[in-house]
């Protein structure tokens, strides 16, 4: 099983540092755009499309690396009082009758609703640039085929909790530090 969840692993965090990056470019254009309209008198055309367009795809891609890292919402005030077979199983069942069903029914319709985006040309109407929404929904897309395999790479660790395994936890320095009870 780890020669499936170690590369599924290593996407993930690799996805989720550029959707980290793209913060910077999403700074610098806000920046811009406030010079720019309080010193020169001259908004931009293209800086609030930009914006949006950008935090979209870096939330999105950092969906499944807060999956991965356990920073995602979940009680904790039951859970950590459990086993570790308890919260195991108890993650088994979550990820695997309701969240990864959702998740590929999402992914489903974000196909759908690139696919159309890219036949029509669509655009996205916001603002004078108006350019083409595709590539975004590309990112969507990516983001979410990424949600899909660590929901499987959970979904694995949590079988190998159950079998006896030892599964180890993010690094501490990534998440808070979980122990055996």
């Amino acid at each position: 099983m780890w020669t499936i969840i170690r590369p599924i692993e290593w996407l993930t965090k690799v996805f989720g540092h550029i959707g980290g990056f793209i913060i910077a470019p999403l700074i610098v254009s806000m920046v811009w755009e406030v010079i720019s309209r309080r010193f020169f008198d001259a908004p931009t055309m293209w800086a609030y499309e930009l914006s949006y367009m950008l935090m979209g795809t870096s939330f999105i891609f950092a969906l499944a690396f807060a999956l991965q890292l356990r920073r995602h919402i979940r009680v904790d005030f039951l859970y950590d009082s459990i086993s570790l077979k308890k919260q195991s199983m108890i993650d088994l069942i979550g990820f695997a009758i309701l969240v990864l069903p959702g998740t590929i029914l999402l992914l489903g319709g974000l196909w759908d609703f690139l696919a159309y985006a890219y036949e029509k040309d669509l655009r996205s109407g916001q603002s004078v640039w108006n350019p083409v929404v595709w590539p975004v929904r590309v990112g969507f897309v990516i983001g979410f085929i990424l949600l899909v395999l660590q929901i499987i790479s959970e979904i694995l660790k949590c079988i190998l909790v159950l079998m006896g395994h030892d599964v180890p936890r993010p690094a501490a320095d990534e998440t808070p530090a979980m122990t055996k009870p």
